[in-house]
C-alpha cells in the first residue's frame, strides 16, 4: 500500500444547468485541484483546503472512498486550487473528483471513472454543496471534453473532445450553488430543454448562450458581459452554474477583442483552454 496518494481534477464552465431539467451539459476546463491524501492509523479524517473553505465534502469524498473498500484507515486529505470558489466554475466537482482519485492513490485501488464520478457526487449531496449532485459538472472534471448527462439517473450520454480557448469573467463575490432559487430555476424548464436538444445535437455554442439568458432572468444576473461577447462575434457565451462567473468559447482573436471589455466590467478575467484530458494521478 501507498500511504499517500497524489491526484488533479479540473474545473469545468456550463453549456446547460441541471437544476431546471436534471439534465445537464458543461465541458473542463484546463483549472485544475490538486489533492493529497495521507493515510494515517488514526480513525479519524482530516482535510484542509489551502485556499480555505468548508473542508465536509473533501472529508466526505474520503470516507466513502474508503469504505468502498472496507479500509480502516484514517487520513489527512489537502487541497489546492486555481479555480475561483463559488464562482460556478465546478471547485466543488474538482476538489471531490481529485481527492477520490488521490484517496484510490493512496490506497492502491482502482475505479471506472464513472464509479470514482459518483463517489464525489454522492459526498457532494451529502455535504448540500448541490442541489442535483452536479454529475454533470463532475463528469467534465474528470473526464474532460463537452459531456451531456441525465443528473437524475447519473447517466453520461454524450462525451466529446473539442478544442478551444475560453475567457472567463469571475466577479468578485461568492455565490454557493446550495443557495440558487430553484423554484424559479424550474420555472425556465421547458426553454432549458430547447437549448438541451441544441447540445445533443453538438451545437454547444447556441445551447450555451441560451442557457445563459434564461438563467440570468431566473437567477437575477446581469446579461451584460454576455452581450458583450455576442457584439464582438462570439457565438457560445454563458452564466456558468448559478453564477456568477461567464464563460466564453472563441478563437484567439475573437477573445482578444473580448478580454478589455471585460476587464472593464470587474473582477477577475482568466484566460484559459477546454481541457479535454481529465482527471489524473500525478507526481
Amino acid at each position: 500500500m501507498k500511504q499517500t496518494g497524489y491526484a488533479c481534477a479540473f474545473g469545468a464552465g456550463t453549456i446547460i444547468n441541471a437544476i431546471a431539467t436534471w439534465k445537464g451539459a458543461a465541458f473542463g476546463i484546463d483549472l485544475k485541484t490538486e489533492a493529497e491524501v495521507i493515510l494515517t492509523d488514526s480513525k479519524k479524517i482530516q482535510g484542509y483546503m489551502e485556499e480555505g473553505g468548508d473542508t465536509t465534502l473533501i472529508e466526505r469524498c474520503v470516507e466513502l472512498t474508503l469504505a468502498r473498500f472496507g479500509s480502516k484507515y484514517g487520513a489527512k486529505v489537502s487541497t489546492k486550487s486555481e479555480i475561483p470558489i463559488a464562482s460556478g466554475l465546478k471547485s466543488s466537482s474538482a476538489a471531490a473528483n481529485a481527492t477520490v482519485l488521490a484517496t484510490l492513490d493512496a490506497i492502491g485501488e482502482k475505479l471506472e471513472p464513472l464509479e470514482a464520478i459518483k463517489i464525489g457526487v454522492q459526498a457532494a449531496l451529502d455535504s448540500k454543496v448541490t442541489i442535483t449532485g452536479a454529475f454533470d459538472d463532475a463528469c467534465a472534471s474528470m473526464l474532460g471534453g463537452f459531456v451531456i448527462t441525465d443528473n437524475r439517473k447519473m447517466e453520461l450520454i454524450k462525451r466529446e473532445e473539442r478544442d478551444s480557448e475560453v475567457l472567463i469573467l469571475a466577479p468578485d463575490r461568492k455565490v454557493f450553488t446550495s443557495a440558487a432559487n430553484v423554484t424559479r430555476s424550474r420555472l425556465i424548464g421547458r426553454w432549458v430543454e430547447l437549448a438541451y436538444k441544441e447540445a445533443l445535437e453538438g451545437n454547444y455554442e447556441k445551447s450555451m448562450t441560451l442557457n445563459g439568458f434564461l438563467y440570468c432572468a431566473a437567477l437575477g444576473f446581469s446579461t451584460e458581459p454576455m452581450m458583450a461577447a455576442l457584439e464582438v462575434g462570439i457565438k457560445g457565451t454563458s452564466l456558468s452554474g448559478t453564477g456568477p462567473a461567464y464563460t466564453a468559447l472563441g478563437s484567439t482573436e475573437l477573445l482578444d477583442k473580448l478580454e478589455p471589455v471585460w476587464r472593464n466590467m470587474g473582477g477577475k478575467v482568466i484566460r484559459t483552454k477546454v481541457n479535454n484530458t481529465g482527471g489524473k494521478t500525478c507526481r
